[in-house]
């Protein structure tokens, strides 16, 4: 008799297995999503398990949008022209990491909905791609839990989301997770 497992379970060991069997596949996937607009709404997630475990749901209202963010240090504009300002500084830290960064971007573009949750797909040399779990926030078919996070808008830029919430350091691990009790 074999080993019993939920669908879940059944599809993210399969796509680990794709992954470790054939890697150069997903390296083509990459190459696609590079040439694709920045922002760009799929049909369906790419990782269901991690999308379903974060609030997706295949049904009216909820929505799943792939963004990508340019990796390394955050450059500024450098001014064309024969001046050079005096507060000119090349990179400026801006105390997000790239997952809120795709977030927020995600969620200027489409306003109607709300931000749920986001998780990592893949990373070439140049950008970090993401998946942006949105909700539709006059959709009817969104549940109870759902309904009440998308009644707070702006989660994605008031750090309410999971990925905002580290980033302002709100999930603490270990010995200081202790003290502060």
């Amino acid at each position: 008799m074999g080993v019993i497992m939920g669908a879940y379970k059944h599809i993210k060991e399969t796509i680990q297995e794709e992954y470790s069997e054939r890697p150069n596949h997903f390296r083509y996937k990459l190459a696609e999503w590079r040439k694709e607009s920045p922002i760009k709404r799929v049909e369906r997630p790419t990782n269901l398990p991690r999308a379903r475990s974060l609030g997706y749901k295949a049904k009216q209202g909820y929505f799943v949008v792939r963004v990508r963010v340019r990796k390394g240090q955050r450059k500024r504009v450098s001014p064309k022209g024969g001046r050079h300002p005096r507060h000119n500084y090349r990179y400026v830290q801006p105390g997000l990491s790239h997952q809120v960064i795709a977030e927020q971007r995600v969620a200027s573009r489409y306003r109607n909905a709300e931000v749920l949750n986001s998780y990592y797909v893949g990373e070439d040399g140049v950008y970090k791609f993401f998946e942006v779990i949105l909700a539709d926030r006059n959709a009817p078919t969104l549940d109870k839990a759902t309904k009440a996070a998308v009644k707070r808008k702006g989660r994605a830029f008031r750090g309410l989301t999971s990925a905002g919430k580290k980033v302002r350091g709100l999930r603490v691990k270990g010995l200081r997770r202790q003290r502060k009790a």
